[in-house]
């Protein structure tokens, strides 16, 4: 669904500055600030409808979330979710990923979710995919030492190529790795909107926790 189609959408985006951050570049190294108290901070990439960020928030209060998400007419899916169930531990970003040396300092991150992220099937895009090694290379720089990649996807090509490049990278370590999540499900697994859907098509879910181990650069 695009911008146009959902109603009110832009005076609503533009009418929570407390929630979704306008100018997310001027918090550079001070997001403990925009929280109010310092606290690990977790960041899901690709947020969606804001399902899992928004039942984590409540579930670990001692922890701040921040979700990304490029499309107004999918985050504004997660502001509604807050607006109606205000949460302090939450903060939303418009925002493309490649951004995120820009929006975080070094070593400011401690967890990065990757949820079902666009699988850029074809070859030539493969360097778009979040879990390309661009992209690793950009959360080396944001992530603490000893931090966490968690990563779902029902796409085995994404899955499959997202190992390979962990696997390549020597600043990370892969801890955890699933071809079945739901075969040994953890009992703090939080779904989200597309997992939900996914799961009651009978789709497995791949899982990989991943080690950031290296020096920033």
């Amino acid at each position: 669904m695009r911008l146009r189609n959902v109603k009110h959408a832009k005076e609503t985006l533009n009418s929570h500055p407390n929630i979704l951050i306008a100018n997310p570049k001027n918090h550079r190294g001070e997001w403990s600030k925009v929280f109010g108290h310092v606290a690990p901070i977790h960041v899901e990439i690709g947020c969606g409808k804001g399902k899992f960020i928004v039942e984590s928030a409540k579930n670990n209060p001692s922890i701040n979330y921040i979700g990304i998400e490029k499309f107004d007419s999918v985050i504004i899916r997660a502001l509604e979710k807050l607006i109606e169930d205000p949460l302090p531990n939450v903060r939303l970003i418009r925002m493309d990923a490649e951004e995120i040396e820009s929006v975080f300092d070094v070593q400011e991150i401690s967890c990065i979710y990757l949820n079902f992220s666009d699988p850029w099937p074809k070859k030539r895009a493969a360097k778009r995919r979040l879990t390309s090694d661009r992209f690793l290379d950009r959360y080396q720089t944001v992530l603490k030492r000893n931090s966490n990649i968690q990563m779902k996807t029902d796409n085995f090509s994404l899955f499959q190529f997202s190992m390979m490049e962990f696997v390549k990278h020597e600043s990370y370590t892969i801890n955890t790795i699933s071809l079945d999540l739901y075969k040994h499900l953890p009992d703090d697994n939080i779904q989200t909107e597309f997992e939900e859907k996914f799961v009651g098509l009978g789709n497995r879910i791949f899982y990989l926790n991943v080690l950031y181990k290296g020096d920033n650069k």
